[in-house]
């Protein structure tokens, strides 16, 4: 079982590293494997007062500190070649996942140059796309490294999600287990439903991840915070921070993990 986990912004060094160190510590006694996910900028926001983060720069070296002190793999979402191509160039060692976010899973240039890091690629399903249609965007991804596929909900109306799960069940079919990933928190966000941000239900996040671990997903995506309600994005569908564990340790037992056997 893998965790992909952390704030939706970093928003500091200490900030991140809390959230790092915590779901470090709880992955750790669990035998499972984690990596930690910020963003950098959060470039798609419903409107200008949407906050969008602290930058690449100040961000990267950031993350070179949470690397090596923890010894966590890092996750982060790159919107343009230039982002890709200044980190390889500047801080190759700061980042272990590129992420490809889902309203850009299908620009061909950006999918092409992040499989020619030669870096872990995830590409989160855009909500507009049907589970077959990652047919023609994993066209675009030969010779990566690795590349994983991302579940975060399909357009369901205004303003709302939904999760197909025999959608989740095709991805699994066509893709396996080890790079088919359920983003549990993205998956009850309300895009723009709260007219200048997006809105969202924290407390169907359990349901989204639960039922996913019971058809077989073994890598659950999910943002974190100590405090939702004050983060500067997406605070309406993360996690809090202190009710992460037993969310966890639901997820190892359904997923027959190693400590779920003790």
């Amino acid at each position: 079982m893998r965790l992909i986990a952390g704030p939706c912004q970093h928003e500091s060094l200490d900030h991140s590293f809390m959230i790092a160190e915590h779901l470090h510590l709880i992955c750790h006694r669990l035998g499972i494997e984690y990596i930690f996910k910020a963003s950098f900028d959060k470039a798609n926001r419903s409107s200008m007062s949407g906050k969008r983060g602290v930058g690449f720069e100040q961000t990267m070296e950031d993350f070179k500190v949470i690397k090596d002190e923890l010894g966590v793999q890092i996750l982060t979402d790159f919107h343009t070649e230039q982002q890709i191509t200044d980190m390889m160039f500047d801080h190759p060692d700061a980042v272990d996942i590129i992420q490809i976010p889902a309203f850009l899973c299908r620009q061909t240039d950006l999918v092409k140059q992040a499989c020619a890091s030669g870096k872990i690629v995830n590409i989160k399903k855009g909500q507009f796309l049907a589970p077959w249609d990652m047919k023609g965007i994993m066209s675009k991804t030969t010779g990566a490294k690795e590349v994983w596929i991302t579940e975060r909900g399909t357009s369901f109306g205004y303003n709302t999600l939904v999760v197909d799960f025999t959608g989740v069940q095709h991805l699994l079919d066509n893709y396996g287990s080890d790079s088919v990933v359920i983003d549990a928190t993205h998956a009850v966000q309300k895009p723009g439903g709260n007219g200048d941000s997006s809105g969202g239900n924290r407390e169907y996040v359990p349901t989204i991840a639960k039922a996913a671990a019971a058809i077989g997903v073994s890598n659950f995506f999910m943002e974190v915070h100590e405090e939702p309600d004050r983060a500067p994005s997406d605070g309406p569908n993360m996690v809090r921070l202190d009710e992460v564990e037993k969310l966890i340790e639901d997820l190892v037992r359904i997923s027959g993990g190693p400590w779920s056997c003790e």
